[in-house]
């Protein structure tokens, strides 16, 4: 009998049953006892040297954001931050670049800071149940989830669907008449991103309207003003007859509105605009955008709500699914 039998009898995790152990950390009296009856059931006396290593875990929280620079995400982490300190726990934000790993990035900051628990923020769909079941402290993901045949109990993740979202938005347009629509996203052609799992949608609106899709349309760029204008700049110099941009950010979109002006067009005039994200810059823009909405504070909200109670032991790991809304402020409108 080890520690893994107890914590598998039991129903909580492996770090839940060391901190009921070592009388240490968040724990439920409800999930305290029901570890302890189980121990007292087996007989299990826990190995010293694991015991003294356990009691070097910290209480600290970690967010790994991947993306840091969206504007999505401010109000986001805010909330993280928020939520956490309000727990009396300290949090640690890193920031993990394009092109790094970001559950390896996590594995080496547990080893290093002895963290609680990790909220993973923005990153791709790719990892595995092995990968996940490494990181051995609590976690959530959020904004993101996993497309692989991993075990749903493996991990707990807080998102949206972002292939119907995209669908929406690009319906809508389809609705009011546009058929040469164009696509801007951070990495649309590169698998288990969210670029490319909004791309999907955009593809599949296009499909079962009938319109072919062309791949000229689709321009890959990062979710900054800078990048979406450059992108709808080079969209617009070829001269395929776009009626309307859709874009996988609402920073990408008022980039791309801002080419639109530039190059003596109008807002909807000559071109609608369609955002995604919901961000506040979208709505005061000139003129405001219209936007694919999540709710990223009730998200995050609900991130550390999940990891905190995973963290006591008062939950398993739970996946939510956040509707998106269609917010309509006038940069769209029908063409013939």
């Amino acid at each position: 009998m080890n520690i893994k039998d107890i914590a598998k009898i039991s129903g909580v995790g492996i770090s839940t049953v060391s901190r009921v152990l070592n009388n240490s950390g968040v724990v439920s009296d409800a999930t305290r006892a029901r570890v302890l009856a189980v121990v007292k059931q087996h007989n299990y006396v826990p190995n010293s040297n694991a015991r003294n290593l356990k009691k070097t875990q910290s209480n600290t929280i970690a967010l790994m954001v991947k993306g840091i620079s969206n504007p999505f995400f401010a109000n986001m982490i805010k909330e993280v931050e928020r939520q956490v300190h309000l727990r009396g726990c300290p949090l640690m934000i890193q920031h993990v670049e394009d092109g790094v790993d970001e559950i390896a990035a996590a594995m080496q900051l547990i080893k290093e800071k002895n963290l609680c628990g990790v909220i993973f923020m923005g990153g791709t769909y790719d990892h595995s149940e092995e990968e996940f079941r490494q990181l051995g402290v609590p976690f959530v993901l959020t904004t993101i989830t996993t497309l692989k045949e991993v075990d749903p109990s493996a991990y707990s993740s807080v998102s949206i669907d972002d292939v119907k979202s995209a669908y929406k938005a690009t319906s809508y347009l389809i609705s009011m008449g546009h058929r040469n629509i164009c696509f801007l996203a951070r990495f649309p052609f590169r698998e288990n991103t969210i670029g490319s799992r909004r791309l999907l949608g955009y593809k599949k609106a296009l499909e079962e309207h009938g319109i072919e899709y062309d791949p000229a349309l689709v321009e890959d760029c990062e979710y900054a003003p800078s990048f979406g204008f450059a992108a709808a700049k080079r969209l617009l110099n070829k001269n395929l007859g776009v009626t309307a941009m859709f874009a996988a950010s609402d920073a990408i979109a008022i980039g791309a509105a801002k080419a639109v002006l530039s190059s003596g067009l109008s807002i909807p005039g000559d071109i609608s605009v369609v955002g995604f994200d919901g961000i506040e810059m979208a709505e005061y823009y000139h003129p405001s955008l219209d936007t694919v909405s999540q709710p990223g504070v009730e998200m995050a909200h609900v991130s550390v709500e999940i990891l905190f109670d995973l963290i006591a032991g008062e939950t398993t790991n739970r996946h939510v699914v956040f509707e998106s809304m269609l917010v309509k402020r006038g940069s769209s409108r029908k063409v013939n």
